[in-house]
């Protein structure tokens, strides 16, 4: 099948067998059938999200340049939207995982904030209880 191939989202979403499974990553068609017992999440992932555009749970979960690299080894065709199509979530590719924002940045400083405003609790009463004990 050649990669120049348009599917409309009718089209992909009667791929949804283990044996026949296509999903949609940022417009690109991919055929996952041969990679379905491969894949290192397990086959109820790529089950989970056959026959749909997949864009958004693969970005979730910040492939490696690898498994991009295999992903465009499945490429069957592009997806051709229509009226009445259901809209990407992320319509942004993500070229690496270090790129990716990291939502997790903001609970960092949250949890270093939190462990030194305990640092220094722990030192006052610690000075408290020295001074009361030596009275």
């Amino acid at each position: 099948m050649s990669a120049d191939k348009e599917f409309t989202y009718s089209d992909v979403s009667e791929h949804t067998g283990k044996k026949d499974l296509y999903l949609v990553v940022h417009d690109k068609v991919y055929n996952a059938s041969s990679f379905v017992d491969e894949h290192p999440g397990g086959e109820e992932v790529l089950l989970d999200v056959g026959g749909q555009d997949a864009t958004e749970a693969f970005e979730d979960v910040g492939h490696s340049d690898e498994a991009r690299e295999i992903l465009n080894g499945l490429l069957v065709g592009s997806l051709k939207r229509q009226p009445g199509d259901p809209t990407p979530k992320s319509s942004t590719p993500s070229t690496s995982t270090s790129t990716k924002p990291s939502s997790d940045a903001g609970m960092s400083v949250a949890v270093y904030a939190l462990l030194a405003l305990g640092a220094a609790l722990a030192y006052v009463a610690y000075t408290y209880v020295q001074g009361s004990a030596s009275k």
